[in-house]
């Protein structure tokens, strides 16, 4: 029998309550849902207790704009990882591969008799934890953890709200796609002392001015092909290593934002480079649609993933190679 959603939480929270030795895993390149929710979970966890590291296999550092988020100084390097812990959780991924290299932990786990948490709100999730608390109406994993936050009582102090607020307002744009219920919790997230000002300032506006020659770069490439995805429109843009090499990993992943904003586009596209290869270029590819098109689709026919309106994968090959197959791919999606 299939369980709720309320029946995994209750019985999320009773391997939390247990829970002495964590590790608590954000996926490659982590985003500020990612890391606010691990980093929230696991101050609850630790003050209650409990050893607790949080990692991710990469960069090899947080984002800057997302180091002051880790107030108790749970942050650990992959290297500094034991081999096993009784207590698995990965936070905001999906599949095994947006793991990277520490994806192979959760075979590990499990064969050493431990617990894998998932707790995740994509809806190509993968259920590959022995315990989940999945759910693809959530606007962000921040959501989640805040259920089992209150499922477990926990007392929500201002670091841990301040975490699980950078992952709510940045994963509903602003809150531009949020539901009554993420407002409610935003406001419980106020009250507990966040400063939504600093937060939105640090996380999602701070770039250095280095940010505008690259920018400026990028765009002066940008395309528009007004019959693409289905006739909606498909504006896309492609960000160089050279490029990106002058900037912060945030920097580069604003783009997208910049490029969705088009009326004229009901998809956009962005082209991180990641690495040349023998014949091309590795690829990080962002996703977004303005609501009438699923990007996910279309990412996982490229081995990605993600939510309908916001995906993303890695592929290979030239740049006109891969927007030659999500041209293709975006063909095929599902229409919302």
């Amino acid at each position: 029998m299939t369980s709720t959603l309320a029946q995994d939480i209750k019985a999320a929270a009773a391997l939390l309550a247990d829970a002495h030795d964590v590790t608590l895993l954000g996926h490659v390149r982590p985003d500020a849902d990612a890391l606010g929710s691990a980093l929230a979970l696991g101050r609850v966890l630790h003050q209650r207790g409990a050893t607790v590291r949080v990692s991710f296999s990469e960069p090899a550092e947080a984002p800057e704009t997302l180091r002051g988020l880790d107030v108790g100084g749970l942050l650990v390097p992959p290297g500094r990882l034991p081999e096993t812990e009784p207590l698995l959780i990965a936070l905001d991924t999906p599949t095994l591969g947006r793991l990277g290299a520490l994806g192979a932990r959760v075979a590990t786990g499990k064969a050493a008799g431990g617990s894998v948490l998932v707790i995740d709100h994509h809806a190509t999730n993968a259920r590959y934890g022995t315990h989940h608390v999945v759910d693809e109406t959530a606007e962000a994993t921040a959501v989640l953890v805040f259920r089992l936050l209150e499922e477990l009582g926990a007392e929500l102090d201002e670091p841990t709200a301040r975490c699980l607020y950078a992952g709510l307002v940045t994963d509903t744009s602003g809150f531009r796609r949020a539901s009554p219920g993420a407002h409610l919790m935003a406001a419980r997230l106020l009250e507990a002392g966040v400063n939504p000002d600093e937060v939105v300032r640090t996380v999602m506006e701070d770039h250095p001015f280095a940010w505008l020659p690259m920018l400026s770069a990028v765009l002066a490439g940008a395309r528009l092909e007004p019959e693409a995805a289905q006739g909606f429109g498909l504006a896309h843009a492609v960000v160089r290593a050279e490029v990106a090499a002058s900037v912060r990993v945030e920097e580069v992943e604003s783009v997208i934002d910049v490029v969705r904003s088009t009326r004229d586009a009901g998809v956009a596209v962005v082209l991180k480079e990641a690495g040349p290869l023998a014949h091309g270029s590795r690829w990080q590819v962002s996703l977004r649609s303005t609501g009438r098109v699923d990007v996910s689709a279309a990412a996982a026919e490229l081995g990605g993933g993600g939510h309908r309106l916001a995906a993303g994968c890695t592929t290979e090959g030239t740049s006109d190679e891969v927007l030659d197959r999500l041209r293709a791919a975006l063909g095929r999606a599902p229409l919302l």
